[in-house]
């Protein structure tokens, strides 16, 4: 019989090889998962898994959630179908995290033995269940959690993607901010309507789920219904349960004429809340899906016609994806400024052949002492992405249509003195406040996002590399946005080497400051030359299967190889182009690698 490993407990582990001890909960794990993980205890289980409270050995043990699931299926054809879609589904949450600042980031998915594993960020905070338990949810912090909740749900939603077990323990307040965020969602699955996805519908929390949920049909609508029941029970502080003969009992709702009485408990209790607030709930709390709202902005827009509205937070209504992209002096509740740039371009020979004066707008994030991140916006739109058949290396086909989302990227690479607000080093080579960032690795520019997303509250993350290639094309389809070459009067690069017909030019044999040459029509700068910038993605041979509608690709491929684009100073023409792709090991660090962010 094994026994415990913790020396103040010494007690025998449970019989069927749980790793954890009953008594003092400590983790007997002797190795790491995967080399990279040390699990710390067990946090909880139920029929689909198990969570645990681990460290993440390779980022200065950060703290991460894991998720264990065990395949409910059999047979060799089975399992290795569950794995693929357990695949497909952990890169839908790794979208989902990377690009919503109230969604737990998926930092890993792998399997292990007969078990399939996801890591997840760890949210420092408490549940609106331990809240519940510690103080009243008056009308005014009811508004509040359907504000922070609402615009999340429809993020989600427009992705395709269904939560379907919103309630007080599934929702943190995230200490740092004080923001809501929407956790476990370990049961959500892409909206298909095929069998298999129905099947998946079976996840549900009773006292929560509305029937169509629990009948294996889940919709938006069922979302909307668990997100009212929970602040119905958060305001009324009526929680379903079970007596002691394990029956469930349930005061909040009348399961047999299918009706919610958190009027009558609300009266019983004394608890006042005004005709805008109730009419809401009971439209979220509709026994028919169609007698519901089908849109948390449909929500929100009720929420906000409130004449005596109990906070100034500016409650915006996510637009629906199919809405083109229209410049604003706003980007998602950002204040946008306005700056004009030339944009050049060149023949085959490098010579100036058109320069046009154009504008972008931009966000400004002040990281402090002075220092200041510029982000630009981004029109969404579709493009080539890859080199055509006559054109470049086979590691950059097939060409393949993308479609990318608006959003906002770094107008330089990250400088030196951006690096030292966040980071606090500068591990650099060639020395100086806006030389860009060298000598760091993937994980080093994944943890520079980390800390500047905890201190602004915003998700600050690396590109895709569809991301990237769009953002450096800016709606051109030559080799380099200027056109058919580069020279060393555009570009940071070996000028002992040519493109095209262009002549050869200065070596400067380090960076140069960011800004220091033209920018593309996108108004970013060095997407060419300079450093070689990291991205998201895996390291993959060629598109064949690559996404199209610009995610990361993070499935297949080398996991221990990342993507870089852009070329360097140390590069060659022919590196620099916007196609051309580099893959290099996630820990390697040279001071020709740099990053820019996307926001």
């Amino acid at each position: 019989m094994q026994i415990c490993q913790n020396p103040n407990c010494s007690n025998p582990l449970n019989p069927d090889g749980n790793k954890f001890c009953l008594t003092c909960g400590h983790s007997n794990f002797s190795n790491l998962l995967v080399n990279r993980y040390r699990v710390l205890n067990l946090l909880g289980e139920g029929g689909f898994g198990k969570t645990y409270a681990a460290q993440d050995i390779t980022r200065f043990d950060d703290p991460c959630v894991i998720k264990q699931f065990f395949p409910q299926v059999q047979g060799t054809a089975a399992l290795a179908k569950a794995a693929e879609l357990f695949k497909q589904e952990a890169k839908r949450l790794y979208e989902l995290g990377e690009n919503h600042s109230q969604i737990p980031r998926l930092m890993a998915y792998f399997e292990q033995g007969s078990s399939l594993y996801l890591v997840q960020e760890f949210i420092q905070g408490q549940t609106l269940l331990t809240e519940l338990r510690q103080q009243t949810f008056t009308e005014e912090k009811i508004r509040q959690v359907l504000a922070d909740l609402l615009p999340v749900l429809q993020f989600i939603h427009d992705r395709n993607v269904i939560h379907r077990d919103i309630k007080p323990e599934n929702i943190m307040r995230r200490q740092s901010d004080g923001k809501l965020v929407l956790i476990d969602f370990g049961g959500a699955k892409q909206v298909t309507q095929t069998s298999l996805a129905r099947q998946a519908t079976g996840i549900f929390t009773v006292g929560y789920a509305p029937s169509e949920q629990m009948s294996g049909f889940a919709s938006p609508a069922s979302d909307l219904y668990a997100l009212g029941a929970t602040c119905a029970r958060l305001l009324t502080q009526c929680l379903a349960g079970q007596d002691a003969s394990g029956n469930l009992f349930d005061r909040l709702y009348d399961v047999y004429n299918a009706q919610w009485l958190w009027r009558d408990i609300s009266q019983e209790k004394g608890i006042s809340i005004s005709d805008n607030l109730g009419q809401i709930l009971d439209k979220l709390l509709k026994h028919l899906p169609r007698e519901r709202y089908q849109s948390a902005a449909e929500v929100l827009q009720d929420l906000n016609n409130h004449p005596t509205q109990v906070a100034p937070t500016i409650l915006s209504v996510p637009q629906p994806l199919s809405t083109p992209f229209q410049p604003s002096q706003t980007n998602n509740g950002l204040p946008l400024k306005n700056f004009e740039f030339d944009v050049v371009t060149v023949d085959e020979k490098g010579k100036e052949i058109d320069r046009k004066r154009q504008s972008a707008n931009f966000f400004e994030e002040d990281l402090g002492n002075g220092v200041i991140l510029e982000m630009v916006s981004i029109p969404g739109g579709s493009f080539m992405m890859g080199s055509p058949p006559r054109e470049g290396y086979d590691f950059e086909k097939p060409q393949h249509e993308v479609k990318v989302l608006d959003f906002l990227m770094g107008k330089y690479p990250i400088t030196q003195a951006q690096w030292q607000a966040i980071i606090g080093t500068n591990p650099s080579n060639f020395k100086g406040k806006k030389l860009p960032v060298e000598n760091v690795s993937w994980n080093d520019a994944v943890e520079f996002c980390k800390k500047l997303s905890q201190k602004t509250g915003r998700r600050y993350r690396l590109p895709s590399e569809a991301e990237w290639e769009y953002s450096c094309r800016a709606k051109t389809t030559t080799p380099f946005h200027f056109g058919k070459t580069i020279t060393t009067d555009l570009v940071n690069y070996n000028g002992n080497y040519t493109y095209a017909s262009a002549p050869k030019g200065k070596y400067h044999k380090e960076t140069t400051p960011v800004g220091s040459f033209s920018p593309n029509a996108f108004g970013l700068y060095d997407m060419h030359g300079n450093v070689w910038e990291w991205c998201q993605d895996y390291g993959h041979s060629n598109y064949n299967e690559a996404p199209t509608d610009g995610s990361a690709w993070l499935a297949g491929g080398d996991n221990t190889l990342r993507l870089m684009r852009g070329g360097s100073w140390l590069s060659n023409p022919t590196n620099c182009r916007s196609t051309n792709r580099l893959r290099s090991a996630a820990n390697l660090r040279g001071d020709y690698f740099g990053f820019r962010l996307v926001l």
